[in-house]
């Protein structure tokens, strides 16, 4: 009898403890799995409509987000077929079309069961602020298109508009802080945190039809209208910036070609930012097509002109110089030109776009010393035209106009921006940063996952401490039920 009932306590203390591991094994695993499984991620589609060309750029980032700010990352892009969307003023259905092949590619990336909660923006720049100063109602056309092809597509399209100028270049420089990691950064720890210390970096940017600089400068911006306030990761950020429309690459150099055909006397036009040896034939009547020109037309603007080029650098800053007005800031301070207010430049920039584009093909995007750059522009605009063919193949898009845009950036940057000798050697030009091209697509999308929920994990911190102290109760369960069944056989007598 005492035989059986020992048998009997110890068969239900071990089945205790078996029944208590078990349940303890159990919620380990929930609470592994619920660790283990990785965070949704969500998705965000910028078209970036500039004067030249449109590209598509899809970010990505973690659905439970930092300080109410997604942490992005570039996951794709395209560069669409074609020229800007402003080009098809005479035909606005297709660029709605041009957009299909880029779109079809972040349709594969993205997954399915993603697409009808990812947004999708199309911003358009200074290409479209020019055409709807031109032909408001065929910008509006050109609008109405983008958005038919946009909106039948099953992702969440939030609409095509016009970027304005303060925007562009506000985002274009939290892209660049972004992806420095001065706005945030992964800390040894494991966590997101603000470098406090480090200071952002200021961005400049030269589309084909605007310029924009932003920065933060030392003391409290003046005039209210030039600066651009946001707030990311639980911080407030203020900066100064402007947009200079017609001051982009492509728009600048139409301007030039204007002023040089309007000064001369004959059909025989001599460019000094040209090579020697340059010829080419034109009609006038496409440079008075640019809002950006505001000189009266000659009256035989069927008659074709010819361009020649005299590879004269002296001269060809003299003629970009025409470009800008300096007398509107004389005698007022902290004035850029044509009468903007900018205060004095500080610290690090980044300049990219075609500050970059033209660099690089200088061979200028080394940190060169301003004396070196300046040298290396000016032998490059004298070598003749044969020279500059035979040494690189493949570029007579742009070939002809590396003379002046490198001319142009410095006059921008020295006369017109205020950089100096000492702080030149804080510009530094980049096409991407990171693994992520600069521009003001990511800086746009950042802001824009600031209004987009966070979700909320399905295993909470509360809801994770209750299963770790349940699991810590059935652990000493077991431990006490295992001990009770060793001492029941050990210490029960015999017989």
């Amino acid at each position: 009898m005492g035989l059986t009932w020992k048998k009997g306590v110890l068969t239900a203390l071990l089945g205790a403890a078996a029944a208590s591991g078990l349940t303890t094994l159990i919620l380990i695993l929930a609470e592994a799995t619920s660790v283990l499984l990785p965070t949704d991620t969500k998705f965000g589609i910028v078209f970036d409509a500039g004067s030249s060309h449109t590209s598509l750029f899809v970010y990505q980032w973690p659905a439970d987000k930092e300080n109410n700010t997604g942490v992005v990352s570039q996951a794709l892009a395209c560069q669409v077929k074609g020229p800007g969307i402003s080009s098809y003023a005479s035909n606005p259905a297709q660029a709605g079309e041009s957009l299909q092949g880029c779109l079809e590619e972040a349709l594969t990336l993205v997954p399915k069961a993603r697409h009808q909660e990812t947004p999708m923006f199309l911003g358009a720049t200074a290409g479209m602020r020019l055409l709807s100063q031109k032909n408001s109602s065929q910008a509006e056309d050109i609008f109405a298109a983008v958005s038919r092809v946009l909106g039948q597509s099953p992702l969440d399209f939030w609409g095509a508009e016009l970027l304005a100028g303060q925007d562009e270049g506000a985002s274009g420089w939290v892209t660049i802080n972004y992806v420095l990691g001065l706005l945030v950064k992964y800390s040894f720890s494991g966590e997101w945190v603000q470098p406090l210390e480090e200071t952002p970096v200021g961005a400049l940017d030269m589309g084909g039809a605007s310029t924009q600089i932003t920065f933060v400068p030392e003391g409290p911006i003046l005039d209210k209208s030039t600066q651009a306030t946001f707030r990311l990761y639980g911080s407030e950020y203020s900066v100064y910036t402007h947009s200079y429309l017609c001051f982009g690459r492509d728009q600048m150099l139409t301007r030039l070609l204007t002023r040089l055909v309007q000064s001369s006397p004959t059909p025989l036009v001599r460019h000094p930012c040209y090579h020697s040896g340059y010829w080419a034939t034109l009609s006038p009547a496409a440079l008075y097509e640019s809002p950006c020109v505001h000189a009266t037309p000659p009256p035989d603007l069927d008659q074709n002109l010819t361009v020649e080029g005299t590879g004269n650098p002296g001269a060809c800053v003299s003629a970009i110089r025409g470009l800008f007005n300096f007398s509107s800031c004389q005698g007022r301070g902290h004035c850029a030109f044509d009468g903007v207010y900018q205060p004095p430049v500080q610290g690090r920039f980044y300049a990219f776009s075609n500050f970059y584009y033209t660099f690089h093909f200088l061979n200028l995007t080394s940190k060169q010393p301003l004396a070196t750059v300046n040298a290396t522009v000016w032998e490059f605009c004298q070598r003749p035209w044969k020279q500059v063919e035979a040494s690189s193949p493949g570029q007579d898009r742009w070939l002809r106009d590396y003379c002046a845009s490198g001319l142009y950036i410095l006059t921008l940057l020295l006369e017109g921006y205020g950089f100096s000798e000492e702080t030149w050697s804080g510009i530094e030009f980049h096409k991407q940063a990171g693994g992520t091209d600069i521009g003001w697509t990511l800086g746009y999308m950042l802001n824009l996952t600031s209004m987009i929920p966070a979700e909320v994990p399905t295993q909470g911190r509360a809801e994770s401490y209750g299963v770790w102290a349940a699991g810590v109760v059935f652990a000493a369960l077991t431990l006490v039920a295992t001990l009770g069944a060793a001492a029941v056989h050990l210490l029960w007598p015999q017989g």
